[in-house]
C-alpha cells in the first residue's frame, strides 16, 4: 500500500460518520454504487441539513462486524 492510500485510511480513523463517497472508498466501491445504495435503502444514512452521512455503525453492521439489532437507530 502506498504512502498515500495509508494516509487516506488515517484520516477515517475515530470518526463516527462519513460521506457517502468516503463510505464507498471505505466499502471499495465506486461513489456512484455507493449512492444507488443510499437511493435503495441499502445504505443507511442520517441527515443534516442537505448532508447525507454514513454512521461508522451502519458500515459495520453492513460488513458483519456488528449484529445489526446492536446498531442504534439513526433518527
Amino acid at each position: 500500500m502506498t504512502p498515500r492510500a495509508l494516509k487516506g485510511r488515517r484520516r477515517h480513523v475515530g470518526r463516527l460518520v462519513y460521506t457517502v463517497a468516503e463510505a464507498g472508498e471505505l466499502l471499495g466501491i465506486s461513489r456512484a454504487f455507493a449512492y444507488e445504495l443510499v437511493a435503495r435503502g441499502e445504505l443507511p444514512v442520517i441527515c443534516l441539513g442537505r448532508r447525507r452521512l454514513v454512521p461508522k455503525v451502519a458500515l459495520l453492521a453492513l460488513v458483519g462486524q456488528i449484529a445489526p439489532e446492536d446498531q442504534p437507530d439513526p433518527r
